[in-house]
């Protein structure tokens, strides 16, 4: 199984109900009690974040507020602070960056760590990950899970495996080891549609999973059967990337329930693109492509994109397009998955055009907006469509 591994050392980090736990953090008085992230239970809203004590009662992220409150009508329900949770968030990232400039985030909540280069300072991919973890406890009062293995697939279920507060190391002569026993669902790419499929095969197991041959695979699933074959052999060359060096800059949330109500959508929509536009004012970036991904419940997934005559980091035209690209679609099947995806990343100013000024005026107004909630978490500046029924 070594021969499927190469030589990095991959770290994947993920804070544990990231948003309750900051909220937990900052009010003592509801550590212990079921705290739900999202805005008033009556509201047509979704939950954001559950602690662990309302996951108890089957509460989980975009369950429908009310549903929430039917199964846990004495957990306390809380508006969605979007910046205090990103001031929280670059200061977990500062950790990171301590020990290596290789980080490859997520989410808020989640990232990649490429260690490989830092060995010779720091030791081993396994005392790195364990100082971080303690430093986050140490310094924020927040626990992470850490899972720390050769390539980003085995690292991301590792974490999973023991959480809260788990730390998972996989060798690279115990990758099958590690593997074998693990439910398919654990695969990247197995849904529930095609975990059907495979359990109707007798395929329960990642095991299950590696004995079937190549072509029965592809002949199933197309491309991606050939990457259900590398993934059961814990193959994954997939390198980190930072978000300067990406081609790329996105967010994407997939619902635990499939969703068709289109203002829950948009409004999630435009959380998104709150934080995709946030990122790309701090690395001094502007996108010119703006595309939407969504996910149907059967798990077909379509994008579609609109290529702007200026390059824009403002929330209010990422948002403004990427609305106006899901009003065109049609939602006759609910969504499991949706997506904010900025392509064509530049760092050039733009020649002004005929209203320039007007662009320039809003950019500034939004960086000041910026570093005002970057020094104000709980006075955040935010829409009023993401505190109405708070």
């Amino acid at each position: 199984m070594n021969k499927h591994c190469n030589n990095r050392k991959i770290v994947h980090i993920d804070m544990d109900a990231f948003y309750a736990s900051v909220e937990q953090r900052d009010e003592p008085t509801l550590k212990g009690k079921p705290v739900v992230v999202g805005g008033r239970p009556n509201s047509r809203g979704v939950v954001s974040a559950a602690s662990y004590e309302a996951r108890r009662f089957g509460i989980h992220s975009a369950m429908p507020l009310t549903e929430a409150h039917r199964r846990c009508p004495q957990a306390v329900f809380l508006p969605v602070n979007m910046r205090k949770y990103s001031e929280v968030s670059l200061q977990i990232r500062e950790i990171f960056q301590t020990y290596t400039p290789l980080v490859e985030p997520l989410s808020l909540d989640e990232a990649f760590l490429d260690v490989t280069g830092s060995i010779t300072l720091f030791g081993s991919a396994e005392e790195i990950a364990a100082v971080i973890k303690r430093r986050i406890r140490d310094e924020l009062q927040l626990t992470a899970s850490v899972g720390v293995a050769c390539n980003k697939f085995l690292a991301k279920i590792a974490s999973d495996l023991r959480k809260p507060d788990g730390f998972v190391v996989v060798p690279p002569d115990k990758i099958k080891e590690f593997l074998d026993p693990l439910k398919v669902e654990r695969v990247w790419g197995v849904g529930k549609k095609t975990a059907e499929q495979l359990h109707q095969m007798g395929v329960k197991t990642v095991k299950d999973l590696r004995a079937l041959e190549l072509n029965t695979l592809t002949r199933l699933f197309g491309i991606m059967g050939e990457q259900l074959y590398e993934l059961a052999r814990g193959m994954d060359d997939r390198p980190v990337e930072t978000e300067r060096a990406a081609k790329s800059i996105g967010r994407e949330t997939t619902f635990p329930t499939d969703i068709d109500d289109r203002d829950v959508l948009e409004k999630v929509l435009l959380e998104l693109a709150l934080d995709v536009g946030r990122r790309l004012r701090r690395d001094d970036l502007k996108a010119r492509t703006i595309t939407l991904k969504v996910r149907y419940h059967d798990f077909r997934t379509l994008s579609r994109s609109v290529t702007l005559p200026q390059a824009t980091n403002l929330d209010d035209v990422i948002y403004g397009e990427t609305a106006a690209l899901l009003r065109a679609l049609s939602l006759k099947q609910p969504l499991r998955l949706i997506g904010i995806a900025l392509h064509n990343l530049t760092d050039q100013p733009e020649q002004l055009s005929l209203f320039g000024e007007s662009q320039k005026e809003k950019e500034t107004l939004t960086k000041v907006i910026d570093n005002v909630n970057q020094k104000y978490g709980k006075s955040a500046i935010t829409r009023a469509r993401l505190i109405k029924n708070n």
